[in-house]
């Protein structure tokens, strides 16, 4: 798999869009500039898309993008300008070494030396500088470090974090059993739980399905389950229960994007662990295209919401490069952390009741039995009355709950099919940066390309009631 160069494309806002005339995508595409390298092409319900990473003298400009979204119908290309001004660069040749940025970064970490790539500092006084990634027990840091003076310019975790751990059933014992009442008893598998298992087929296993590893989904915890004869029967107090949720939930939503019509959304064994990580938290980190559940609690992978919401993260990643990572926008971080929810929200929406015990808007009712008091137990809703800007928090994951509202109602107007092909392919074109108002007027535009005005209109409408639009 190509592993993307994530921070470089994702560290300032901005974007202009430019629509090209009709014709063929041969005589409608405006000419590439040759300041770019390409990062990755992707097929959609509606067209392509191109990303390139901006380059000056060769070196990636940090937060430099350009992409070019062909229309399949009528070969028109739209064009999202995202490169940034270069003046006043002094220098091309470092003054510090690579060796030493990294392990400078890694020991104040306390971390794994990662990679490191020099690039560019864009603006009126233009920087060199070291791109380096460390890995770290809670994912991977970027780190900026000035290649002459070896400061640290900016930095971030790169992880994208879900709060809470998770059930190992489908949907879950909460669910299943319609008792809220029900706790994690430190991994017990008592009496109250058992009528939430349920048995179903693992699919896409490699080989002879002997382990968890297969064509949408890829087992990496350590000590990983084995099956001679393919039977992965485990129980909650066994660690293989949640190796195998994880495989399970992972490879049901490729399955089910698949049945969407999308071929190219994410269309790859992902990796994830269930082992390892002891905090009560789970997170998909970028720079590893990786899921890691914590254990704390409730084990987060136990919970197949929680595995839906970060695979919502590797969607979005998958779909745009670098999407959500900014410092400058939080908005698209909060779209990230909104459309999580949705996700595994829309993914409940097959096999689980909406009830008023449990309802369907109720999001890791299993996991958040750990660390919630109210019940129904909810880490969050997608149903909730939060308004766009008033709202708005500065944090992600309580922002985010302003867009999953929005796509919550989407759903509901136009069937769950249709929203969920409406808002897959508008992701396709979002800015990795985007705001909430941008990243709505895209996704009215797909509504309207796939099934019509009266489809737009009511996109437009869900938009509105949260003051998106």
């Amino acid at each position: 798999m190509y592993r993307r160069v994530v921070g470089v494309l994702a560290s300032v806002a901005g974007g202009v869009m430019v629509v090209a005339g009709s014709g063929t995508a041969a005589q409608a595409a405006p000419a590439v500039p040759n300041d770019l390298r390409q990062v990755q092409v992707r097929q959609s319900l509606l067209g392509s898309h191109t990303w390139y990473q901006q380059l000056y003298h060769g070196l990636p400009v940090l937060g430099g993008f350009y992409a070019t979204h062909t229309d399949s119908a009528s070969g028109a290309v739209t064009v999202q300008d995202g490169r940034l001004d270069v003046r006043g660069l002094t220098t091309e040749t470092p003054g510090v070494a690579a060796d030493h940025a990294r392990a400078s970064v890694a020991g104040r970490h306390g971390g794994q030396a990662g990679r490191s790539e020099l690039v560019v500092v864009p603006g009126a006084a233009a920087k060199l500088a070291w791109l380096v990634v460390t890995r770290t027990g809670h994912g991977s840091v970027q780190t900026v470090v000035d290649a002459g003076s070896g400061a640290t310019l900016k930095e971030q975790n790169l992880v994208k974090e879900a709060t809470g751990t998770g059930t190992v059933f489908d949907p879950n014992p909460v669910v299943a059993t319609q008792n809220e009442s029900l706790t994690d008893r430190d991994d017990a598998d008592y009496p109250g739980l058992r009528r939430a298992y349920r048995r179903v087929a693992l699919t896409h296993l490699d080989g002879r399905g002997t382990t968890l590893q297969g064509a949408y989904a890829n087992n990496i915890s350590t000590d990983p389950v084995r099956s001679a004869r393919g039977d992965f029967s485990f129980n909650r107090s066994q660690p293989g229960f949640e190796q195998v949720m994880g495989y399970h939930g992972i490879t049901s939503a490729q399955e089910y994007i698949h049945g969407l019509g999308f071929r190219d959304v994410n269309n790859e064994p992902q990796d994830y662990a269930t082992t390892g990580f002891t905090d009560d938290n789970s997170f998909y980190d970028p720079d590893t295209d990786g899921i890691t559940f914590g254990t704390g609690g409730v084990d987060d992978a136990e919970d197949i919401e929680v595995i839906w919401h970060e695979y919502g993260h590797a969607i979005q990643d998958d779909q745009v490069p670098g999407f959500g990572n900014s410092e400058v926008e939080l908005e698209a971080g909060s779209i990230g952390e909104g459309f999580g929810d949705y996700w595994a929200f829309t993914m409940s929406q097959a096999n689980s009741p909406d009830t008023a015990r449990t309802p369907l808007a109720c999001i890791a009712d299993w996991d958040s039995t750990s660390y919630t008091d109210d019940v129904p137990h909810c880490l969050r809703r997608t149903d909730g009355t939060k308004m766009y800007p008033a709202d708005l928090e500065g944090e992600v994951h309580a922002d985010g709950e302003i867009w999953s509202r929005a796509l919550f109602d989407i759903n509901h107007a136009l069937g769950r099919t249709k929203a969920n092909r409406v808002i897959l392919e508008a992701q396709f074109g979002f800015d990795p940066n985007t705001t909430m108002p941008a990243a709505a007027r895209e996704t009215v535009r797909t509504a309207r390309a796939l099934y019509g005005q009266q489809a737009a209109n009511q996109v437009r409408a869900a938009f509105h009631a949260r003051g998106i639009l």
